[in-house]
């Protein structure tokens, strides 16, 4: 038998699947997690080729790693991986640190590929910029070594607010569950030892 053409479906009326997630949901934020980082580390490295300008270089860098640190702080993190860390100031005065993860049973906002792509820029160029510190350290050129060290400070302080926010996200129920059950596991064998 022949089939009409005019009840056959149209070219593509009949995928009505859902579309797959898309790797990246924000590349604008994963392009400049990992632009300012970059930028700067290029500007410190080609120094020589670009610029005789030594405060011009270091006012250029420092402002790059601000605006990274900020970047990472205040955007990317929050987007890329549902963490985010900040300080809040009660009236008395007295400064809390405060690292927060998004719940786990909330809709799933991150992809894979950010998440990879966060968590690798977040842990290289600290590491890059330690060997920088002490490279100069090394070579003896102190007149850099407030910029080392101020990218190491900054993109370390990022580092470590991250790891807490995951540490802190995964690991308080876990520790409570094991410390429940440690706690089980002694009146236990107290109640054993008693008998």
């Amino acid at each position: 038998m022949r089939q009409s053409s005019q009840n056959a479906p149209l070219f593509g009326e009949d995928d009505k699947t859902i579309p797959p997630k898309p790797d990246f949901r924000h590349p604008l934020v994963s392009f400049l997690h990992l632009f300012f980082r970059t930028s700067a580390i290029f500007v410190y490295l080609l120094y020589d080729y670009v610029s005789d300008h030594f405060i011009a270089c270091m006012v250029t860098i420092i402002l790059l790693l601000s605006c990274d640190f900020w970047t990472v702080k205040n955007v990317s993190g929050r987007l890329m991986v549902g963490l985010r860390w900040w300080n809040r100031v009660d009236e008395d005065g007295t400064s809390h640190w405060l690292f927060e993860a998004r719940k786990s049973d909330s809709l799933n906002l991150t992809s894979s590929a950010e998440s990879k792509i966060f968590w690798l820029g977040l842990i290289i160029f600290p590491i890059l910029w330690a060997i920088f510190v002490f490279s100069i350290i090394f070579t003896l050129q102190i007149k850099w070594l407030a910029v080392g060290i101020m990218g190491l400070a900054l993109q370390g302080a990022n580092l470590y607010g991250y790891v807490r926010c995951k540490m802190r996200g995964k690991s308080s129920l876990d520790l409570s569950h094991v410390a429940k059950n440690y706690l089980g596991a002694q009146l236990l064998k107290q109640a054993t030892k008693a008998t």
